[in-house]
């Protein structure tokens, strides 16, 4: 079998290794455990997660095993690796809540049966820890000097570094040190930016333990200016369909840089190379059809080959000329709702094109929002019956999300 870090290379992912040859080595010698952490902070996980959800799944493919390690402990600290602010506090019970939401996205990509995945949550040796105990056994292994150099705190020390955010460094490879006493996890992996985090646990490892440990990053999803991925004017791409619908996931894949699309096909879907190479290298409107893939394929993915299939029909029916509507995201409205009028903030919500009369608000007055081919600019407008042409009235948000609203 192919060794998974040619897999990874090959198409893209790999930016650092703590021990290059060693990495290689060992993944094709032996079934290797490593884990990455996922931080529920939020109650989805988002397009930048998904890259790391391939990665382990590329891996669990050529049989190695995924920790899949949820930071219910590290979430009450947070992470200033990237970060201009402190991170928003959570509950325990809110942190909890998040995280269960994330173990049904992960069994979409990750086979945790028979003990081929493990899914653990680092509350369970981090919220009971002795302080003074903790500072005696890990803290001391641990240089200040080192501590403050490393990117994620040279970043924030001009604008304000909490001690609480300081230990997260620490508590993080006390995760990676856990996790190899447990499980004989021998890797860490993760984005780039945690590169210095991912530095302190395998040395942790090596100076408690006296035994080789490793680490290794990808790299983050980025376009071909360097901005993230995953963001849009309206917030970001969720891979829950309550936050991120299949049709808005759906259309932003299908509206990438042209640039992108190869990249993108690469870290994001499991096609061979040639195939997406070939994608990769169609030029002109040709293009399209590469993006077209793309977006049925992570669609696929994430909300299952129905949903797809519906959002790439409704697209072709916005998009082809000619073509019928009925296939468009449709809401029927009773028509009694309208006899007094509707508020377009309300409706708005009414048909789930915003999931709040702020977000709603927010559109109009960024320029965001048409009726038919008109721009709104009013956000105290009244829609009535005779806004609608044959009953029926088209909603855009931004430039390619439609939505098509039939009196009933």
């Amino acid at each position: 079998m192919k060794n998974v870090y040619h897999t990874l290379m090959e198409r893209g992912f790999i930016e650092q290794a703590t021990h290059e040859e060693e990495i290689k080595e060992l993944l094709g010698r032996e079934s290797v455990t490593f884990y990455i952490g996922f931080d529920p902070t939020a109650d989805s996980l988002h397009v930048g997660h998904f890259l790391q959800m391939i990665t382990m799944a590329h891996m669990q493919r050529a049989g190695h095993r995924p920790i899949v390690l949820l930071g219910g402990g590290t979430t009450m600290v947070g992470d200033p690796s990237g970060k201009t602010d402190m991170r928003k506090m959570l509950t325990q019970e809110q942190i909890q809540q998040n995280a269960e939401k994330f173990k049904v996205q992960f069994s979409r990509f990750i086979d945790f049966s028979d003990g081929k995945a493990i899914m653990v949550n680092n509350a369970d040796w981090l919220l009971n820890l002795n302080y003074i105990s903790f500072l005696r056994d890990i803290g001391r292994h641990f240089s200040v000097n080192r501590m403050l150099s490393a990117e994620c705190y040279k970043e924030r020390l001009e604008t304000g570094l909490t001690f609480l955010e300081f230990n997260y460094m620490i508590m993080q490879s006390y995760d990676f040190l856990q996790l190899y006493k447990k499980y004989n996890c021998k890797m860490q992996m993760g984005g780039n930016d945690q590169w210095s985090n991912i530095l302190g646990g395998v040395d942790l490892i090596r100076k408690v333990e006296s035994s080789p440990a490793y680490g290794l990053t990808f790299t983050l999803l980025t376009n071909s200016e360097g901005k993230k991925m995953g963001k849009t004017e309206f917030g970001a791409v969720w891979l829950d369909p309550e936050k991120t619908p299949p049709y808005d996931f759906y259309q932003y894949w299908r509206n990438v840089d042209d640039r992108d699309v190869e990249k993108c096909l690469s870290l994001l879907t499991f096609l061979p190379m040639d195939e997406v190479r070939r994608l990769g290298a169609l030029e002109g409107s040709q293009i399209n059809k590469a993006k077209e893939v793309l977006a049925f394929e992570l669609t696929k993915m994430i909300h299952g080959e129905e949903e797809a299939a519906k959002a790439q029909a409704a697209a072709k029916a916005l998009f082809a000329s000619g073509s019928d509507l009925e296939s468009a995201p449709t809401t029927e409205l009773p028509m009694a709702k309208l006899q007094q009028g509707m508020n377009i903030l309300n409706l708005l919500v009414e048909v789930g094109l915003t999931a709040s009369k702020g977000e709603g608000r927010r559109l109009v007055q960024q320029g965001g929002l048409y009726m038919g081919e008109e721009r709104v600019d009013d956000i105290d407008l009244t829609v009535t019956e005779k806004d609608f042409s044959d009953g029926t009235l088209m909603l855009r948000k931004g430039k390619k999300v439609y939505h098509l609203v039939k009196l009933i």
